[in-house]
């Protein structure tokens, strides 16, 4: 799995630019992985004792203490040149160096050096070294070994942020990704520290990387969503908005608000709207005072204005300019004239849900392909292959059958038999197992013929792994690399 795009008007608002182009909207990133797993290395260890840390961040990083790895006292000697006053700071440099790359091996920029974010700009060195991490400590692998870890939280994230984006669209009676060419991104990174969410706009990216929190932060996921669809809003009609900047001075008084605010007025416009939607789809009437308190001075405008908006048909995309040059400055001034402005900012609890039900207890040949996969990650390679082998005797059911070959399928490459391998990988591919499954038999089909000198063959096996429906993203990544290590003709 490891990539979700949402069903229905939410893949439909979400997806951007030309059909067929489309990746998972809620997904994790190979590029973060491994930038992750080369600071933990280096001595990354904020909130390391914390219970709200992922078990997968400890498991990488004892494997990675017992390696030999040469590149990373390079890493090292850059990461404590590079540090900074709080964890959040720091891990903030390295989420936009890992947005900011392209994907391994080499991790060579997306974009040219002067367009690089500041955070990034002077951390060019860290890509050979990162590029030499990656093959050293076989990050490949450990990403693959992960994707359960992986998926599994990106379960647990899929419904409530489907619900979260399609609260918003209703609202804003978004029918498409509002402007053509921008896209909006969520990645999952389990070995940063945790209770981080951290967002990012790029030319047309947006994207939040979230870490392990005990509640899925959907709140947060929201009002990111929120700033991805009105941000441009402000920008296209910001003659409009410059009109009304005057009243911006009573900003300067809130104590509690960020300079940023203070700065941008734009930034406050939006981010009062936002904090006005907030409140009318929590129910949380408190919040408009609250908000305007804090410094979010045309809160309480957006408040009486947006029963307006839901009266008309228009979508906010159209009814937009009407709604922000109705903000009268005289009006406005009077209000904000008399407000006595908070000198902290709030500490704000989070949002408590249910937590997800505790799945089921594995029985009968399902538990028995579990207990075989356990064997072959612990390389008791003779127990597997007993236990995949009991899975083909207890059930008839294809799909468990497919996962039972595929596994049969690697034991036998690892033993380094390409003939009984490349049998039991077509067998695999015959049965039309789980997506994941098929890619990943698909590049080892590859792999095998790249090995006995099949280049047309390898080039079809990769390519059509690309061409799988939900395939991970690791298993996409192998192939795009298998593609590129065919030595032309």
């Amino acid at each position: 799995m490891n990539r979700i795009v949402f069903p229905a008007l939410l893949a439909f608002a979400f997806v951007t630019g030309a059909p067929g182009a489309e990746q998972g909207q809620l997904d994790s990133s190979v590029e973060l992985f491994t930038v992750m797993a080369a600071i933990n290395a280096a001595g990354y260890s904020a909130d390391l004792s914390s219970p709200n840390n992922h078990p997968l961040r400890d498991k990488i990083r004892a494997e990675l203490a017992k390696e030999n790895i040469p590149s990373l006292e390079g890493i090292k000697s850059f990461f404590n040149r590079h540090r900074k006053h709080t964890d959040a700071e720091e891990l903030a440099q390295y989420i936009s160096f890992a947005l900011s790359m392209g994907p391994p091996p080499t991790f060579v920029s997306k974009t040219r050096d002067v367009d690089l974010p500041p955070d990034v700009q002077g951390m060019q060195e860290l890509v050979s070294l990162l590029a030499a991490f990656y093959q050293e400590a076989k990050i490949a692998e450990k990403w693959q070994s992960a994707q359960p870890a992986i998926e599994d939280y990106l379960v647990r994230y899929h419904g409530p942020v489907s619900e979260a984006v399609l609260q918003v669209n209703s609202y804003l009676r978004q029918q498409t990704s509002g402007f053509q060419g921008r896209h909006f991104q969520i990645y999952i990174e389990l070995l940063a520290g945790p209770n981080e969410i951290q967002t990012r706009s790029y030319a047309n990216e947006y994207t939040i990387v979230v870490t392990p929190s005990p509640e899925p932060r959907i709140f947060d996921v929201r009002h990111a969503y929120l700033h991805y669809l009105l941000d441009p809003l402000a920008t296209r009609y910001h003659e409009i908005l410059d009109r009304k900047k005057p009243i911006a001075d009573h900003a300067k008084r809130a104590a509690a608000l960020d300079a940023s605010f203070k700065d941008d007025f734009l930034l406050l416009a939006t981010e009062s709207m936002i904090k006005a939607i907030e409140a009318k789809l929590d129910h949380h009437p408190a919040g408009i005072q609250e908000a305007l308190r804090q410094g979010y001075i045309l809160t309480p405008f957006f408040s009486e204005y947006l029963p307006i908006y839901e009266k008309q048909e228009r979508a906010m995309l159209f009814y937009y300019p009407e709604l922000v040059g109705a903000i009268d400055l005289k009006t406005e001034d009077q209000r904000l004239s008399q407000v006595v402005f908070d000198k902290e900012p709030p500490v704000r609890a989070a949002v408590k849900t249910a937590p997800p039900p505790e799945p089921a207890p594995l029985t009968g040949p399902a538990k028995t392909l579990e207990d075989a996969e356990q064997a072959y990650t612990a390389r008791d390679l003779n127990k597997a292959k007993n236990l995949y082998l009991a899975v083909l005797q207890e059930t008839d059911e294809q799909k468990l059958h497919g996962s039972a070959y595929y596994g049969l399928a690697r034991i036998a490459a690892l033993q380094k038999d390409p003939e009984a391998a490349n049998k039991l990988f077509q067998k695999t591919i015959d049965l039309r197992p789980e997506p994941q499954i098929e890619a990943w038999a698909l590049v080892y089909l590859g792999r095998l013929a790249m090995a006995a000198g099949e280049r047309d063959e390898a080039s079809r096996y990769f390519q059509t792994a690309l061409k799988v429906e939900g395939a991970s993203q690791a298993a996409q990544q192998a192939a795009s690399q298998g593609l590129a290590a065919i030595p032309k003709p």
